[in-house]
């Protein structure tokens, strides 16, 4: 259902049981289940490897890297192995979303021909995202944009390749598979402390950065600044994903919140370990406000680690407690908008009903809860925690190219005139910085109060 201005009726087409095989969001979840169970079966019985590929990290220099004995230049990061990886990633891809597309009524030959363009596209961001010094400060949804963007303001998109452009197909599909990789177990790592800091302080920014953004700054963008909230308090692009879906926000909406996440996420990532050790905050404090603040999984990481194992230890546990929170909030901004926002005009007291909640509720989101709650609670018990980490690793450039798809998509449909047309006098500029700052200081607030030892036992992080 396409998003609407605040004054126009929303009309939710009824569901039909045919809807199930031809409506793009519960074809992303087959799609998605689909590499999910092909990657369980093959990685739990050893039966062959069915996993995506992922570029190596190259470099120019053996300095770029961390370790100079593995230093690899471009040419070396090719390989048969490599090449296997890449013809089963795209023989996956292609034909679950040449079928999907066939099931839409859309023309099958048309998408592959696209798609073996895009794919080509997806892999020169996939290589320049794995140069080493790009690796430690920009994710590939950087590159997907900015190559799109390129393209699409100097030569312009070619024809034949739009049809390939399915940025919301491609987007669905990528968080049913994240929601594979966001376990339950990792509350009992941290506990209540946990729980206090990443679902605590995330509901509150979300509300005061809705509030700031719509009544303060009064920025008629709503799904816009949805978005933003969404990416600032839980989790960046996979959060900003999830909500722009939720909220049916526009593309240029969706690449604003994420460039701008990206652009923070790296100076959050350099900056926050600095002031830490500058002003001698202990180490778990540090990790934990690190983990709870900065957007990017892979740069809490980073930044964790340079205050220690303990640190490193509970930025990455903060920032996966944090990040179970997707799907949940993804669910509550649908019946948010679906309720309040996009509510069509009616008669005082009427109310929207469960059946128009409902038709209007992307269900792609019940599939990343169900993968969440079967890697949880049937996986894990039954296989074991090595077993199951070993399956969500080869899921995981799956839900890589996926996204990497939907970004370079969206570079390749938006113009810099259409973005820049976003920022409203540098109100979502704004809105990011404030809510950041609101988020940086109650969060350290709170990780202050369960972790300093004054009011709570500290809990004990083996280093």
């Amino acid at each position: 259902m396409a998003n609407t201005a605040a004054n126009d009726v929303v009309v939710a087409d009824k569901f039909k049981i045919s809807d199930l095989w031809k409506k793009e969001d519960w074809l992303s979840i087959w799609i998605a289940f689909i590499l999910i169970a092909a990657a369980a079966i093959g990685c739990l019985t050893g039966g062959y490897d069915f996993s995506g590929a992922k570029f190596s990290q190259w470099g120019f220099c053996a300095s770029e890297f961390s370790d100079p004995a593995k230093a690899k230049g471009f040419l070396g990061i090719f390989n048969g192995a490599l090449w296997a990886k890449l013809g089963i990633t795209f023989a996956a891809f292609a034909a679950l979303f040449t079928l999907g597309n066939k099931c839409e009524g859309k023309k099958a030959c048309k998408f592959l021909l696209a798609f073996v363009g895009m794919f080509a596209l997806v892999s020169v961001v996939r290589i320049l995202s794995a140069e080493a010094t790009f690796h430690h400060y920009l994710e590939y949804a950087f590159w997907a944009l900015l190559l799109g963007l390129v393209i699409s303001n100097t030569v312009k998109t070619p024809e034949w390749l739009k049809p390939a452009l399915r940025t919301e197909f491609y987007i669905k599909t990528g968080l049913v598979i994240l929601g594979a990789q966001v376990l339950f177990s990792n509350i009992q790592k941290f506990g209540l402390y946990g729980l206090g800091i990443a679902w605590g302080v995330t509901p509150i920014v979300i509300i005061f950065m809705w509030w700031y953004g719509t009544k303060f700054l009064k920025i008629r963008n709503n799904p816009l600044v949805i978005t933003i909230a969404a990416a600032t308090s839980v989790c960046g692009t996979s959060a900003a994903i999830a909500a722009a879906a939720a909220a049916k926000a526009k593309k240029t909406d969706l690449a604003f919140a994420v460039g701008t996440s990206l652009i923070f996420t790296v100076l959050m990532m350099v900056g926050m370990p600095f002031f830490i050790k500058a002003i001698h905050i202990d180490p778990m404090i540090g990790g934990a406000w690190i983990g709870g603040t900065v957007d990017s999984t892979g740069a809490v990481v980073l930044a964790g680690q340079a205050l220690g194992d303990v640190g490193g230890q509970v930025a990455a546990l903060v920032k996966m407690i944090q990040n179970i929170l997707i799907g949940f909030v993804a669910l509550g901004i649908a019946i948010f908008f679906t309720t309040k926002v996009d509510k069509a005009p009616a008669a005082a007291g009427q109310k929207v009903g469960v059946g128009e909640i409902w038709q209007r509720f992307p269900k792609f989101i019940l599939g990343f809860i169900a993968a969440s709650m079967i890697f949880s609670f049937v996986m894990q018990p039954t296989f074991g925690v090595e077993a199951t980490n070993g399956v969500i690793k080869h899921l995981k450039e799956f839900q890589n190219w996926a996204f990497a798809l939907a970004f370079t998509s969206i570079g390749l449909e938006t113009n810099f005139k259409e973005l820049c047309g976003q920022v409203q006098g540098g109100k979502p500029f704004q809105l990011y910085i404030v809510g950041q700052v609101f988020n940086l200081v109650l969060t350290f607030a709170v990780v202050w109060l369960l972790l300093s030892g004054v009011i709570f036992p500290v809990p004990v992080i083996a280093s």
